[in-house]
C-alpha cells in the first residue's frame, strides 16, 4: 500500500490546480494523483480551441500543465473502484491500495455517448487528449466528420476540424444553431459562420440510431434521413462521475454535494471540479462544467485539504471562440430566460442579459466583449436592485 497525505483522484485541470493549491501552504506533504488519463493533467479547452486555430500552439508550452512542479506522484490509466472512509484508503481496479490524510474527488463526467455506438473505434466521446489525437488523424486524412451536438464542443469541434481539412456534417436539435443559448437574430448570424466555411447543417435532428459499417458509420436521424460518414464526433455533454462517491455513502444530488468550503460529509474527503455540487454566493447551488471554476475551485480544494479552511466565494465564468467570434458568460445564459440586448454593432459587439420572470438578471453574455467579466459578476451580485431600464450601457467594450 501506498500512503499520501493528500489524495486526488482524477487527473484533470482539477488535480493539478488543487496541487499547486496544497504547495501554497504545504511544501512537502505528499501529493498522489491517480487518473483513468493516460496523460498527466493538461489544459482541456484547449481540445477543440487553440490546437485546431493557433499552430505555434504547442502541446508541451501550452497544453502540458506540468503538474510534475509541485512533486506529486502519478498513477495513470488507472481507475478507482472503491473508496473505504473508515480506513481512509482507495483500491483501484488493479487491487492497488492508496491510503490518505485527506482526499480530493475531482472525478469530473463521463462523455454522453450514442446508443449503439458505444463500442465502435468510429465514434469519438470527445473528451480527452487521446481524443483529440483521434480525431486530429481523421481530419488530416480529409475524412467526412458527423459531429454530434450543437453546444460548446459541437460547435468548437465542427468549427475546428473544417477549418483543417475536414468535410463536416453537424447535427443539432436546435432549428436554428445556438438558438438555445443566443437570442435569434445573434444565433442566425452565428449560425451562418457555419454555413459560409462550408459545414452541412441538419438542423432540428436528433440522432435516432447508429451503425458501423465497412467503410464508416450511419447515422440515422429522427426524420429518417441518413449521414453516411467515416467517423462520428459526439458532443453531447457530459452525466458526472457520481458513483464512487455514492457508494462511499457521501451525498450526492446533481454532483457530490459539498458545503462551502468544499468539504463532504466526511471531514476528510473534499470534491471539486465538473462533479461537484457546491453553494455560489451570488447564484445559488448550482454544478459547473467549466474551465475557470476547475480552475479555481481546483486552488481552493487544495488548500483547504492544507488546512486553510476558506469559503470558496469565486462565481465562475465561461467562454467559446467560434472562427472570427469570441463570447464570455457568467451566470445562466438560455433563451428560456427573457433577453434585453444592448449591441454596439449588432450581432457583432455587445451584451446580452438574460432576466427570469422577476425581471431579475441571471445571467451576462459578452460577446466580442472581452476582459468584462467582473464586471458582469457585480451585475449578477447586485441584481434584485436593477431593474431592465437600467442594464443599456451598463457594460461597455
Amino acid at each position: 500500500m501506498t500512503d499520501y497525505r493528500y489524495l486526488i483522484v482524477g487527473g484533470g485541470m482539477v488535480a493539478d490546480a488543487a496541487a499547486r493549491g496544497v504547495r501554497e501552504l504545504d511544501a512537502d506533504g505528499s501529493i498522489g494523483v491517480v487518473s483513468e488519463d493516460v496523460d498527466r493533467p493538461y489544459a482541456r479547452p484547449a481540445l477543440s480551441k487553440k490546437l485546431w486555430t493557433d499552430p505555434d500552439f504547442s502541446w508541451d508550452e501550452k497544453v502540458d500543465l506540468h503538474t510534475e512542479e509541485t512533486g506529486a506522484t502519478f498513477v495513470l490509466g488507472t481507475r478507482v473502484a472503491a473508496i473505504d472512509r473508515a480506513a481512509k484508503t482507495v483500491t483501484t481496479t488493479d487491487g492497488e491500495t492508496h491510503g490518505y490524510e485527506r482526499l480530493l474527488l475531482a472525478t469530473g463526467g463521463k462523455p454522453r455517448g450514442l446508443p449503439g455506438l458505444e463500442e465502435s473505434d468510429r465514434v469519438v466521446d470527445f473528451r480527452s487528449a487521446d481524443d483529440y489525437r483521434r480525431v486530429r488523424a481523421l481530419t488530416d486524412a480529409g475524412a467526412h466528420l458527423a459531429v454530434v451536438g450543437g453546444s460548446y464542443i459541437g460547435t468548437e469541434i465542427a468549427a475546428g476540424t473544417v477549418q483543417n481539412g475536414a468535410t463536416v456534417t453537424l447535427v443539432t436539435p436546435d432549428e436554428v444553431l445556438g438558438a438555445s443559448m443566443f437570442p435569434e437574430q445573434l444565433a442566425r448570424a452565428f449560425q451562418q459562420r457555419f454555413t459560409d466555411h462550408g459545414v452541412e447543417l441538419r438542423l432540428g435532428r436528433r440522432v435516432e440510431s447508429g451503425a458501423q459499417t465497412d467503410s464508416g458509420v450511419t447515422l440515422t436521424l429522427d426524420d429518417g434521413s441518413t449521414i453516411e460518414a467515416d467517423a462520428v464526433v459526439v458532443g453531447l455533454g457530459i452525466e458526472p462521475a457520481t458513483q464512487l462517491a455514492a457508494d462511499a455513502g457521501l451525498t450526492v444530488r446533481d454532483g457530490i454535494v459539498v458545503t462551502s468550503t468544499l468539504q463532504t460529509d466526511d471531514e476528510s474527503v473534499f470534491a471539486a471540479g465538473d462533479v461537484a455540487e457546491y453553494p455560489d454566493r451570488i447564484l445559488g447551488t448550482r454544478r459547473v462544467e467549466h474551465v475557470d471554476n476547475a480552475k479555481e475551485q481546483g486552488r481552493q480544494a487544495g488548500r483547504n485539504l492544507a488546512d486553510a479552511d476558506e469559503t470558496y466565494d469565486h462565481t465562475p465564468m465561461f467562454y467559446s471562440n467560434v472562427f472570427d467570434a469570441g463570447y464570455e458568460a457568467v451566470g445562466r445564459v438560455s433563451t428560456d430566460l427573457r433577453t434585453v440586448e444592448d449591441w454596439q454593432d449588432p450581432t457583432v459587439t455587445g451584451v446580452v442579459y438574460y432576466l427570469d420572470e422577476d425581471d431579475t438578471v441571471r445571467g451576462v453574455l459578452l460577446w466580442n466583449v472581452p476582459g468584462k467579466t467582473d464586471e458582469a459578476r457585480k451585475v449578477l451580485a447586485e441584481a434584485h436592485a436593477l431593474t431592465p431600464d437600467m442594464l443599456t450601457g451598463l457594460i461597455r467594450p
